[in-house]
């Protein structure tokens, strides 16, 4: 902290710290409705009002480059020559900052032919020699050379801006093992490849330190440079013009002509109304609400070193057993109907203690198997009492591998933020404090063996959590959060006990088949050489490349950044118009070594109990459907004989009778039905025809038994590609025909299904409208970039708008009956078990004698998983492996 009896200069680099925010922050997460980026923006802000509570200063400034080119330019052209075009998110985005710094009553500063960091450079100067502790916020390591008993580096970590690395002079010297004043000298050797400043080859940090250790400046070290041995000493005497150069360049200017000193920086009150309309703008809540209580902070808890309201104010760690955790539990939880926040500590896969906390206190209980003491928290772990997590998934999959059993998950802070914004990864407990609550947590670095930073008591992060949990409620709309309670939630123990039981993999089987695939794709490999004369690498796109389009001298496909395209969509056109022996062998060859790439990761899956247990990952799309990592079980072909071979290794494991698997039929078109509306689709589907042939007979005026089988193939295409936002061009391309004929083909299939096109067509403007696209059960999906003025963006966001809707219901539907089958498995106590998921489809493995009730289950459950205008009709079969139990 600075001297308290002196005044404090905070100093911050606009444009660096907006940058590195924009990097930091998800893009997508931050539109305005009229599409304006907002990502570095709010990534400052939150920075900048985590320093003002932190650092209290009592003048502030913020620089800002003009634009790309200053003197430096004109001294050396390529000055910064290698940097990219702006992102075109970014742009806009520094203006609007600055408006909200105004509104804030903080001076902005920028000066014609200079950069911000000679602002810095100049103020900081000015300012310590007028008296002040001067703190400088950058993300130039440039500013390193500031740094003196009065000045101090605030750097952002690798993170973003959220954790600020201080560097005082003692730092720098620990870090880099010269002086403040000594970092250039260090730069000019090493180069900066941001600035497109190349250093002296073979020249990295460790050398260069030692040498202006040794010599104190670049012009003492050229002066010796005969004395610079080996080939390092060669290549600095033989470029030490680019030494000198970079020294000159990287010399910050300390007397830049500015219109205001470092007593014209004194901090003022914003202006509340300014600040609101600039905020709401932006819709940025939170963000406006926490500058409004820093502007109260500031003026009633001075004295408090941390800056926050009390509000915040966490509440001590105290450690609890026995009769004490069971009072304190019984009165945190008013009897178990108050939610508490859980943290569950892991120590070798084992559980090690418990955070748990309440609104105003918090508890560290260490865990000791075995002992009787702990039975008021099992208790409470088992029973439906209301519990909030972070990972819940991973948590309970902990406590089942230590024999506890956790009931009553209601929230989980992953999820929720995911509910809020779908298109994001899941972050960590500190990233979504940071973002959501405004609050930095303390995270030691992971790199570091022995990290710098404390962790906080896990019994502090369950307090976290609970908060974190409210705040991401009062954010989700109703719809949403009846996601997470009655869909999200509950599934989460459902897929962590998939998770441990895993499926029961036949290694014999994948072995022989890798054996086959592999002597397979060698063989069509060799043919495909005797084609060309010659052997080549089939999986390098620069030697296909050469071949095909040289040698064999095919027509070019698309162009790339590598030359042109020989990704597998591209092939199999070229193949289409211009069909030749090697591409049919080259495709084919694809197709194996892709398949046999699938088999071998299955292989190395299988676990010392013989079965693969794979990753569900609730987060791991936009649409709500459910992903599977390692192993993907997803990605295992359905319809081609290799696929079926590879599910034949999939088998019911040891005590068990049978596979069963159930499918839903034709889903996404019944949600269809539903969603539109249409009379015709409706009656088809109530009326037990088959849907392609039904509606082939209404476009093509014959009866349902008179559609032939390239009829109702053009029809299915058609079907399904309009829920994806199919063209007349797609659609032509897909089955080969004119496109005159697919835009024939859809003008009748609307004209008798009309219905359908209001819907898909009413589908993209109310999103376009509302910002987001609804689920039946109430899942949002946001939208940004359907107003983007970048037409690539909008025409692929009104694609993914067309079919979020029914994808985001099938998604909810199959999830909903999991936990129906899950809850009924377990009520009826049950010896078969659910095992996979895998799209529309569930895999469950069968105890003797359980299969006609299993099957009942399974049957009422998929089928009653929804309520639509038409029936969700379930396809099961069962058998001793997953292809034979097939439907």
């Amino acid at each position: 902290m600075p001297d308290s009896d002196k005044p404090t200069l905070l100093l911050v680099d606009g444009h660096s710290l907006a940058f590195r925010a924009f990097y930091a922050l998800p893009i997508d997460s931050f539109v305005t409705r009229d599409g304006q980026h907002t990502n570095a923006i709010h990534g400052f802000l939150s920075m900048l009002i985590l320093l003002l509570q932190k650092e209290q200063p009592t003048h502030l400034a913020v620089a800002f480059d003009i634009s790309r080119f200053s003197f430096r330019n004109r001294d050396y052209e390529d000055y910064k020559a290698t940097r990219g075009e702006t992102p075109p998110e970014f742009k806009g985005q520094v203006p609007l900052l600055e408006e909200a710094l105004k509104a804030m009553n903080i001076t902005t500063i920028t000066k014609e032919d200079y950069e911000a960091d000679d602002i810095l450079a100049t103020l900081s100067l000015r300012g310590k020699e007028e008296g002040f502790d001067v703190l400088v916020v950058s993300g130039d390591r440039d500013t390193i050379q500031l740094v003196d008993d009065d000045v101090t580096l605030l750097y952002p970590n690798a993170r973003g801006v959220s954790e600020l690395k201080r560097y005082d002079h003692d730092a720098v010297v620990e870090r880099y093992g010269i002086e403040p004043q000594q970092y250039p000298e260090i730069a000019a050797l090493v180069g900066e490849t941001s600035d497109n400043l190349p250093g002296v080859d073979k020249v990295g940090e460790k050398t260069a330190v030692k040498w202006i250790q040794k010599y104190g400046t670049v012009q003492e070290l050229l002066a010796h440079a005969d004395e610079i041995t080996g080939v390092v000493g060669q290549n600095l005497r033989d470029q030490q013009d680019r030494v000198v150069r970079n020294r000159r360049l990287n010399r910050l200017v300390r007397d830049v002509d500015l219109p205001v000193a470092p007593a014209d920086l004194g901090r003022r009150p914003i202006d509340v109304a300014a600040v609101r309309a600039v905020f709401e703008r932006l819709q940025f809540r939170t963000l406006l609400e926490r500058v409004l209580k820093l502007e109260g902070a500031v003026d009633e808890n001075a004295s408090r070193d941390d800056g926050r309201a009390p509000a915040a104010e966490v509440p001590p760690v105290r450690t609890l057993v026995d009769e004490e955790l069971a009072l304190w539990l019984d009165r945190q939880s008013a009897g178990g109907t108050k939610e508490l926040g859980l943290r569950i500590v892991t120590l070798g896969g084992k559980v090690d203690g418990f955070g748990i906390a309440g609104a105003d206190d918090t508890a560290w209980v260490p865990w000791a198997p075995g002992r009787q003491d702990y039975d008021a928290l099992e208790a409470w772990l088992a029973s439906p009492a209301p519990k909030v997590l972070h990972e819940g998934k991973r948590q309970f999959k902990a406590l089942a591998g230590t024999g506890l059993t956790l009931n009553g998950i209601v929230f989980d802070t992953i999820l929720g933020a995911w509910l809020l914004r779908p298109g994001t990864k899941a972050d960590t407990l500190g990233g979504l404090s940071y973002y959501y609550l405004g609050e930095a947590l303390p995270e030691p670095d992971p790199s570091q063996l022995v990290p710098e930073t404390e962790p906080l008591s896990p019994a502090t992060e369950a307090w976290y959590i609970l908060r974190l949990a409210e705040e991401l409620r009062t954010r989700l709309d109703e719809g949403s959060r009846d996601v997470m309670t009655g869909i999200e939630a509950p599934l989460l123990p459902t897929l962590a006990r998939m998770e441990l039981q895993g499926v029961t993999v036949d290694r014999d089987h994948l072995a022989g088949l890798n054996s086959r695939l592999g002597a397979q794709a060698d063989a069509i490999a060799r043919a495909a050489f005797a084609e060309i004369g010659r052997e080549v690498n089939l999986g390098s796109p620069k030697q296909l490349q050469e071949v095909l389009f040289e040698q064999l001298g095919m027509p070019k496909t698309r162009q790339n950044k590598t030359g042109y395209s020989t990704d597998a969509a591209a092939l199999a056109d070229l193949q289409d118009a211009h069909p030749h022996p090697f591409l049919e062998l080259l495709l084919r060859h694809r197709d194996a070594t892709k398949i046999k790439q699938i088999v071998e990761t299955l292989e190395a899956a299988i676990g010392s109990d013989g079965r693969i247990h794979t990753t569900y990952e609730q987060t791991g799309s936009a649409t709500g459907r459910v992903s599977s990592n390692d192993p993907n079980l997803q990605n295992i072909p359905i319809k081609t004989e290799v696929g079926r071979e590879v599910r034949a290794a999939f088998r019911a494991g040891d005590g068990f009778e049978t596979l069963l698997t159930a499918d839903y039929s034709q889903i996404e078109m019944r949600i269809m039905a539903h969603l539109s509306g249409d009379a015709g689709l409706i009656e088809a589907f109530n009326s037990g025809e088959d849907l392609h042939r039904f509606v082939g007979a209404r476009i093509f005026h014959v009866d349902p038994s008179e559609v032939t089988p390239q009829q109702r193939v053009k029809v299915k295409a058609m079907s399904y590609g309009l829920a994806y936002g199919l063209s007349a061009f797609g659609l032509s391309k897909q089955l080969r025909i004119e496109v005159s004929e697919a835009k024939e083909l859809m003008a009748d299939y609307f004209a008798r299904f009309g219905a359908v096109r209001d819907y898909l067509r009413g589908v993209v403007e109310q999103a376009r409208e509302d910002g987001y696209t609804t689920t039946i059960f109430g899942r949002r999906r946001p939208f940004s970039d359907l107003t983007s003025t970048n037409r690539v963006l909008r025409e692929n966001a009104e694609r993914q708008a067309l079919n979020s809707p029914i994808q985001g219901s099938a998604a909810d539907i199959i999830k909903r009956a999991m936990i129906g089958v899950d809850a009924d498995i377990r009520e009826r106590e049950l010896g078969s078990r659910m095992l996979l998921q895998v799209h529309d489809e569930l895999v469950l493995e069968v105890a003797p004698g359980e299969l006609d009730e299993l099957t009942d289950i399974v049957r009422t459950r998929m089928a009653g998983a929804a309520d639509l205008s038409v029936p969700l009709d379930v396809q099961l079969g069962h058998g001793p492996n997953w292809d034979a139990a097939a439907h």
